[in-house]
Order: C-alpha cells, then structure tokens, then sequence
C-alpha cells in the first residue's frame, strides 16, 4: 500500500503566466544569438576580417541597423512582462513572426559546414520566436 501512495505522489505545479513565458523565451533567443555571435569567432579568418573590416556590417549605417535588429529581442524581454496585454500581445505576434522569418531565412541560405552551428542556433530560434507566437496569440482571455 505504501509503494502505490508513493507512486501516486506529484510534484507541485503552477500556471505560469503568460507574460513570463514570453519574457523567457525572449530571453532563450536572446542568449542564442550571443552564443551563435561568439561561436562564429572561431571559423576560420573571421576574426581577421573584423579586423581588416571586410564584414557583412561594413558601414556605420549597417552596423547601427543590425543594433537595431539586436535590441528589439532585448527590449522585448522586459517589454513582455512590464507591457498591458493588448499591446503586449500584438508585439510579440508582430516581432516573433518577423524574428522567425529572418531566423528562417538564414538557415536556409547558409550553406558552409562552418557555420553548420549557425544553421542550428537560427533553427532554434525560430521554433522559440514561433513559440512566442503561439503562445501571444493563444494569450488566455479573462474571464
């Protein structure tokens, strides 16, 4: 009898809100795009072509466009949790879908067995900027 109480037992759980969930996988993005950054310190002359300037972010006006891009997940880790639902979740339906579409984007168009981690991370990405998609728009009503 002891055996099937012990069986029987659960651990506490608890409904976690859904501006937290948000706020968490914008954090999960976020962390893959600094570890997909670092990573890609290690291919082969990247690091000397940061050096001698020859990038992808060759200009004052890329460089702060991609600032751009790079701070809107950020920002949207506190945004999801300080933000009033409606705007809220119109936000992450907006940024999470765009998020997802240029995460797909660069796994489909990158090709080199080097940046085979990248390829992996943006997949990754994409299911969490999905993922705050889905819940956004699944965002309980109150009753």
């Amino acid at each position: 009898m002891r055996t099937q109480e012990k069986n029987n037992e659960s651990f506490e759980d608890f409904k976690v809100n859904t501006k937290i969930k948000l706020s968490a996988l914008w954090t999960s993005v976020m962390f893959c795009y600094i570890y997909g950054d670092y990573f890609s310190l290690y291919v082969p002359k990247k690091v000397q072509d940061f050096i001698s300037g020859e990038t992808l972010l060759d200009s004052p006006v890329k460089l702060f466009l991609a600032t751009v891009l790079m701070a809107i997940p950020a920002l949207m880790i506190f945004a999801s949790v300080i933000l009033e639902p409606k705007i809220n979740r119109w936000l992450n339906i907006i940024f999470g879908i765009i998020y997802t579409a240029i995460m797909l984007l660069i796994a489909f168009t990158t090709v080199s067995l080097w940046w085979s981690f990248y390829v992996f991370l943006a997949f990754i990405e994409s299911i969490l900027t999905a993922a705050i998609v889905w819940y956004a728009i699944k965002w309980p009503r109150q009753v």
